[in-house]
């Protein structure tokens, strides 16, 4: 019987002793007093790999063998409803069967109570099988999780500290209704008019005399946008100048429709229109309008913009497994075709360069895999001592600051890894898939094969929850602006990457310190050009302004052009690192690592000198066309 976790070495060594669960379990099960949990690490870790046994051979017999007719019959429209292929609603009577959908809900709301971890690895091994249907899996329990994280922060859920439960939490109807799987949702941003500039959002939040609240307006490309309840942002204040209309947002659970007791249905928001798309064929993704849509805000008006980054985080580490997973898939359909395809008196993956390629894939899918769990870990021990802290302490207390700023640590943690992790692990999604195609050769190009379906559920990747480009962006801006608040720390980094280069015992120590180096040479540099551009524009203004001008007076657009260009590059080189350095780490707990660490670093190595020589060296010359203004397209004709 084929199972998805029992044929992945590298994801059963974290389940089995990659991941320290002590801490993690300790902090779900209430210090294993929680009723009806675990009494200890081991029996809670236990019960994780039993469930992630029974999905790992779910999604490889129950997913995987209907992932092509799923593909096939895709969503329709049927009478203002959409309606998902026969195949995709079976697979979701038997999750419903499974209670895979209240997997990481406290069980006094009727969950499993199992750590966003083991969701992760869920997601990562549903993709494997069939993207369409782990991302509608995702707006189930991830939509419910997330409605009780928000009324933790509102100070709308109560816990009994006797207990050491909760006691009411305030959407228990919503969050009962997803883990019945009843119900589902959806995040609700992008308009037609604005996608990655939220700023730009025109859909409105709006209050009557009653204290009532109604949202107006249209949303495009939701996945999963059929689902009952939608968590949008819109607007409920004007917007501030120069906050980039970020600060009049608000965030609202506005349920779509209700079905009423004759069996009819009544809406309270218009589905426009369900897409045809490239990929993702099962997965719905639809265009809806909210026309005084009866709504309950969420936390305070104007906080919407915060509070969405918390769910996007969350949704970038699945997208992050989500790719890994699709990354899995395209290396074992290229190796499986490769040994068995002959060509030249022997089978193709014995030749120079496929081997070459399956290789690459491999090792990348693993340095991917420790970036992941180095990230979701982080963001597991923040939310939770932050849930923690909420719950369980007063507010102004000692206990409260301690716990808030254990979180904090965690959270700075997850922030530095989680946009590399969605950029590289998307890009590479995309990467592979098309590797996977040209291994096949014209096999590839054939729907019979799957590997062009792979290529097709590909491209959404590096576009969904936050463009490559926005990723990147947020990768240079957080690495640039750590070393303007502590340039001392950043120089101090530099002399020991330095140091550990020449002097470590460990050869492999050496190479990684060798390669942060490398990093850390690309971000002076970005950070000194940035300086010295500054600088330049200086002459501009009167003397007596030049203080106020260069400590305070930045305009990101113009000041930070150089670094904004290379952002990309950046992130790329920042991931490497990040992934070597990881990997060093566990190469010092666990010997056997040590081939995995070098085999990472011969790929990164040149990857990141070349990375460097681009960001050092490259630029001035786009740069230079672009502040003159737009080019003469007559000129650039003749």
């Amino acid at each position: 019987m084929a199972n998805y976790l029992a044929d992945n070495d590298d994801l059963l060594f974290y389940l089995e002793r990659g991941i320290d669960w002590a801490p993690i379990t300790a902090i779900v099960e209430q210090d294993y007093q929680s009723p009806g949990g675990y009494a200890s690490r081991d029996e809670a870790v236990s019960a994780y790999t039993d469930i992630l046994q029974m999905v790992g051979t779910f999604a490889a017999e129950e997913v995987a063998p209907h992932a092509a007719a799923i593909d096939r019959k895709g969503v329709k429209m049927q009478d203002g409803e959409a309606v998902l292929p026969p195949e995709m609603d079976a697979i979701f009577a038997e999750i419903k069967k499974l209670d895979l959908h209240a997997l990481s809900l406290p069980r006094e709301l009727g969950g499993v109570n199992c750590p966003m971890l083991v969701h992760f690895m869920v997601t990562e091994l549903l993709a494997r099988a069939d993207v369409s249907v782990m991302a509608h899996y995702n707006f189930h329990s991830g939509i419910a999780l997330s409605l009780l994280m928000y009324s933790v922060q509102e100070g709308t859920t109560r816990f009994d500290r006797s207990t050491r439960s909760i006691a009411a939490t305030r959407f228990s109807a919503e969050i009962a209704e997803i883990l019945r799987g009843d119900a589902f949702g959806s995040m609700d941003i992008t308009e037609p008019d604005a996608g990655s500039d939220m700023g730009a959002l025109k859909s409105k939040g709006e209050q009557d005399e009653h204290g009532n609240w109604f949202v107006s307006g249209q949303k495009i490309f939701i996945t999963s946008g059929h689902g009952k309840y939608h968590i949008v942002i819109a607007r409920t204040e004007p917007a501030t100048p120069g906050k980039l209309g970020l600060d009049g947002l608000s965030l609202f659970l506005v349920p779509a429709y209700e079905d009423l007791p004759d069996g009819t249905r009544k809406r309270h928001a218009t589905l426009d229109r369900v897409e045809e798309k490239l990929g993702h064929e099962g997965s719905a993704t639809a265009a809806i309008t909210f026309d005084r849509s009866p709504a309950q805000l969420i936390g305070g008006r104007g906080d919407g913009f915060k509070l969405m980054l918390l769910l996007m985080n969350n949704a970038r580490l699945g997208v992050g497994f989500e790719s890994i997973g699709l990354c899995e898939a395209a290396w074992r359909l290229a190796r499986a075709y490769a040994a068995e395809r002959r060509s030249m008196g022997k089978t193709i993956d014995r030749h120079e360069m496929i081997a070459d390629y399956l290789d690459e894939m491999r090792t990348d899918i693993q340095g991917l895999r420790a970036l992941a769990m180095h990230g979701s870990v982080h963001e597991e021990l923040a939310q939770r001592l932050k849930m923690q802290a909420m719950l369980t302490t007063e507010d102004g207390t000692l206990e409260r600051a301690r716990l808030l700023k254990q979180s904090r640590r965690h959270s700075h943690k997850t922030r530095k890894v989680t946009p590399l992790l969605k950029y590289l692990a998307a890009e590479k999604a995309v990467e592979m898939a098309r590797r996977c195609v040209q291994i096949h050769g014209g096999c590839g190009y054939i729907t019979e094969y799957g590997a062009e379906k792979l290529l097709r559920d590909a491209m959404v990747m590096p576009i969904y929850e936050g463009t490559s480009q926005i990723q990147s962006l947020m990768a240079m801006k957080d690495a640039m602006s750590n070393i303007m608040r502590n340039p001392q720390k950043f120089l101090t980094r530099i002399a020991q990457s330095r140091w550990r280069s020449l002097s470590a015992l460990d050869p492999l120590e050496r190479r990684v310190a060798r390669l942060t180096a490398v990093s850390l040479s690309a971000q002076q540099h970005l950070i000194q050009r940035t300086a010295t551009d500054k600088l330049r524009s200086l002459g501009k203004h009167n003397i007596r302004e030049w203080s106020r001008e260069f400590f305070q007076n930045w305009e990101p657009k113009r000041d930070f052009a150089y670094a904004m260009l290379h952002a990309e590059r950046l992130t790329r080189l920042l991931a490497d690192v990040a992934i070597c350095e990881i990997l060093l780490e566990q190469a010092r707990q666990f010997p056997e690592r040590r081939e995995l660490l070098e085999r990472y670093l011969d790929r990164a190595e040149p990857r990141c000198n070349f990375l460097h020589d681009e960001i050092t060296t490259r630029g001035d010359r786009l740069l230079a066309s672009l502040a003159s203004g737009p080019a003469d397209d007559t000129a650039a004709r003749a």
